[in-house]
């Protein structure tokens, strides 16, 4: 198979490095072959047109482009989704999907909306508006969790599920808990909001209702990932790291459940007031 026809690689590559340990007094080089998270620029293109360009991990690259389309607004549903197809090289990858007409529109429309701004992206009321920062309120969760036991067991079987991880230390994880904290799925990437993307992507794609689950992630809760997870209407939110101000109110306007420092015997909750 040639390279351009893969659509699938390790996620890590094989570099030389030099280990030295002790201190300078006692130093001690050791050559050896270490295992790095590969990361490469993904172009996401949509009815021919390239829409953005995301650094990223090279695996799982069709659920990473329907999660995404999905996370950011772009489609309502996976069935809007047509065709996917994944065209992957040596230093770059690009993924073509075919998306209904008008929601193809609707983007078009956005991307004439950003034409032309300068800064930050953010400053000016036209800016914040196209953040979207306001998520639509979700319906009452139709699933019980019992938090201190679903996150604990979320917590001590993540890394089983980590191994990409356990073989370069550089990748999060983005995983699908049952009601009780089982790990169902877990996707990895270099990047944190690329791997709820993958996640996401896969749960559209298999259909499985995200309303009956949560997502457990090893990282801090950023407002992209909390506004991602709302978009879902996924009921909890739950992270190894401290969230943002920002990412707590998306939550809030959601009616998402956001818990954080999550350890195998304990967690913050940073929405105390939203029950499930």
């Amino acid at each position: 198979m040639s390279e351009e026809a893969e659509t699938e690689r390790a996620g890590f590559v094989e570099r030389s490095i030099v280990r030295h340990r002790g201190g300078a007094a006692s130093l001690v080089s050791i050559p050896a072959i270490d295992h790095v998270a590969e990361e490469i620029p993904v172009a996401l293109v949509f009815n021919g047109i390239s829409h953005a360009v995301m650094m990223a991990t090279p695996r799982d690259l069709e659920a990473f482009a329907h999660g995404f389309a999905l996370t950011e607004g772009i489609v309502p549903s996976a069935a809007a989704i047509f065709d996917c197809e994944v065209l992957l090289r040596p230093d770059s990858a690009e993924v073509a999907m075919t998306i209904a007409q008008e929601d193809f529109v609707r983007l078009k429309d956005r991307r004439r909306a950003l034409t032309g701004r300068s800064g930050c992206g953010v400053c000016g009321i036209d800016s914040l508006e196209m953040l979207d920062l306001q998520p639509t309120p979700m319906p009452p969760s139709p699933i019980q969790v019992d938090l201190p036991a679903a996150l604990a067991h979320a917590s001590s079987g993540l890394r089983a599920h980590q191994a990409l991880m356990q073989a370069t230390g550089g990748v999060h994880a983005a995983a699908w808990c049952a009601p009780d904290g089982a790990i169902l799925y877990a996707f990895e990437d270099i990047g944190r909001h690329n791997g709820l993307d993958k996640l996401i992507g896969h749960l559209a794609l298999n259909g499985i209702d995200m309303r009956r689950g949560f997502v457990f992630l090893s990282s801090r809760g950023s407002y992209e990932l909390a506004r991602k997870a709302a978009r879902m209407q996924i009921p909890l939110l739950a992270t190894i790291s401290a969230p943002s101000s920002l990412a707590i109110s998306i939550a809030q306007q959601a009616g998402m459940k956001l818990v954080g420092f999550c350890r195998q015997d304990a967690f913050v909750d940073y929405t105390p007031d939203i029950t499930l």
